[in-house]
């Protein structure tokens, strides 16, 4: 698994005119590929109207699902620098659709790669990015009179704490970069004197502090 990816930071919309042509970049993160087919098919809804809706997506943190569509402009014009502008800029987990209103002035094939890797890269710069970084789920278990203490010295140290769950004891999910768990199960230790319950989970990414 990656240690770290990049995403887009929101879904928004960026528009950009080349030679009198409206170019309207929308962007959103995706989690799976049926989420970029969809956030595809809702863009073409809304702009039915449009001479091309081009698309191109990139899913998994290693970027093992890699898609492109020029939709009717010239083969490698379109998706292919859309897709390679996401690539080059080590997006994630996102998906680009590039909307051309034809403006009656030919770009030609040169100035349409430009104009649709640009319009990708114009509209990351715009929308924001941020990193993703992989971590370990962690479970904590702890007594009541102790919970607070440790909840608060958790947040003060930085520790993302995903969830609390109140019963007979105080369950405690937190994330924690692979590097720490040692670390952080001897300061757990010491902080509880030994009372609390420490299991490591499976892998997740979070936002990176």
């Amino acid at each position: 698994m990656q240690d770290e990816y990049r995403t887009v930071a929101r879904a928004g919309v960026h528009e950009t005119e080349i030679n009198r042509s409206r170019f309207l970049c929308a962007l959103a993160p995706a989690a799976t590929e049926q989420e970029a087919q969809d956030f595809i098919a809702a863009v073409r809804k809304e702009h039915a109207d449009a001479t091309h809706n081009c698309w191109a997506y990139v899913i998994g943190a290693d970027a093992s699902v890699q898609k492109a569509s020029d939709d009717g402009e010239p083969g490698g014009t379109a998706g292919v620098p859309m897709l390679q502008m996401l690539l080059r800029r080590d997006m994630r987990y996102v998906v680009a659709v590039v909307t051309r209103y034809y403006g009656g002035v030919k770009l030609g094939a040169g100035g349409l790669i430009r104009a649709y890797g640009g319009s990708v890269g114009e509209a990351l710069d715009a929308l924001g990015t941020i990193t993703r970084r992989r971590f370990r789920l962690a479970t904590v278990t702890v007594d009541h009179q102790r919970a607070g203490k440790v909840q608060n010295d958790l947040r003060a140290t930085g520790r993302e704490v995903r969830d609390v769950r109140y019963g007979e004891a105080v369950t405690i999910e937190i994330g924690l970069p692979d590097a720490d768990v040692d670390a952080f199960r001897a300061w757990l230790a010491d902080v509880t004197a030994g009372t609390a319950g420490f299991e490591l989970g499976g892998e997740a990414y979070g936002d990176a502090r």
